[in-house]
């Protein structure tokens, strides 16, 4: 039985939940974060609250998966590893390149060579994939059937023309995108989680050990980090909407997506981690329902009980996605998982918290002034 798990990134919003919920069921956790400031802050062993909420429950080391000496730190005894240290912008990983493919290539990169080449007790790895290695979701043509249309085209968007096109198809009409759905990431923090998933799934089996990819949908909840304004569109609106600024919405607010709460993103993973079942397999998690970005902001505001304004702005970022919702038929049948919190209680759930929690300072807009700077904000 596996009793010692390893969680990279444990610190981090999803990580040390997980964390959390495994020390109470009785396995012994390692924690290996760097405690990234966007994500915590400049002073985080001291003011993160993610990294005090794990801080006297796991064995914490404070390093990077960039770091040899720090992965065999790190590995040593373990049974099992969720590997979930990464860089998370989509937006920022068109220009931070390099650190995007250093951190989550890199850092997966030694892990394997690692579990290959040394003496462990490591019998599963877990890794963190994303809807973001679908890029655009699944859809259904007329006159072609499924289809997965390519990246949208500026020339579209330049004239407010968002939805997708796809040659000789007249209307498309969105669908839940399911794992065997077309692989074609829109941006570089796609391409690293695509690989990531990847080079786990094709080196761990070699060597005996059990790879599980859970793709990801849109990730929130309580705890989640409201300094970061490069990921976290609940987490950015409620800094935007805390500050008193106005709410800005890129292209025509009916982009949507799927909103999976935190602790059905906790339960999916420990399906992972005990099941056999989900050995050398990939699974969608989200909820399999779209929500449009415009009921998000609405849906904020009602629950904080401030009035700021909505400007929806015609604006667009390359390498962001319209549509994608989960398809949850393979890990219902195989693992058992039904979501468990509709979006209406997560996001009273995630207001209440956010209510507690001291003002952020807003840095959305410098966010957008780097991709403006870098001709990727239109």
């Amino acid at each position: 039985m596996m009793k010692n798990i390893l969680i990279t990134g444990g610190a981090g919003f999803i990580g040390s939940k997980l964390a959390l919920k495994l020390v109470k069921k009785g396995y012994n956790v390692t924690v290996l974060d760097n405690l990234s400031p966007q994500i915590h802050g400049e002073n985080p062993t001291e003011t993160s609250p993610l990294y005090l909420s794990i801080k006297d429950v796991v064995t914490f080391i404070n390093g990077s998966v960039t770091n040899e000496s720090d992965w065999k730190r790190a590995i040593a005894n373990q049974d099992a590893i969720v590997h979930y240290a990464a860089e998370t912008g989509t937006g920022q990983s068109m220009y931070e390149v390099k650190k995007y493919v250093d951190v989550n290539i890199g850092g997966t990169a030694i892990l394997l060579d690692l579990l290959v080449n040394s003496t462990h007790n490591v019998k599963k790895v877990v890794v963190a994939s994303s809807r973001s290695i679908y890029g655009e979701g699944k859809y259904m043509s007329e006159e072609l059937g499924p289809v997965f249309p390519k990246q949208r085209e500026a020339r579209h968007m330049d004239i407010g023309d968002f939805e997708l096109h796809y040659p000789g198809a007249s209307k498309l009409s969105l669908a839940a995108t399911d794992e065997e759905s077309k692989i074609h990431p829109s941006s570089v923090y796609g391409i690293t989680k695509q690989n990531q998933e990847q080079m786990i799934l094709t080196v761990c089996p070699t060597v005996g050990i059990a790879g599980v990819a859970f793709r990801y949908q849109n990730v929130y909840g309580p705890g989640q980090s409201l300094k970061n304004p490069y990921t976290g569109i609940l987490s950015i609106f409620s800094t935007q909407i805390k500050n008193g600024n106005g709410i800005n919405i890129f292209e025509d607010g009916k982009e949507t997506r799927d909103f999976v709460y935190i602790d059905d993103v906790v339960d999916a993973t420990i399906l992972g981690l005990e099941l056999d079942e989900a050995n050398n397999e990939v699974f969608n998690v989200g909820t399999g329902v779209p929500t449009d970005v415009l009921t998000v902001a609405n849906e904020l505001i009602k629950n904080y009980g401030v009035d700021v304004p909505v400007n929806i702005s015609g604006n667009y970022r390359l390498g962001d996605i319209r549509h994608n919702y989960a398809d949850l038929s393979k890990i219902k049948k195989h693992l058992g998982f039904e979501p468990k919190v509709s979006f209406a209680e997560g996001i009273k759930n995630f207001t209440e918290w956010v209510n507690t929690q001291e003002v952020q300072e807003d840095k959305y807009q410098q966010s957008i002034d780097e991709m403006k700077a870098k001709g990727l904000y239109k």
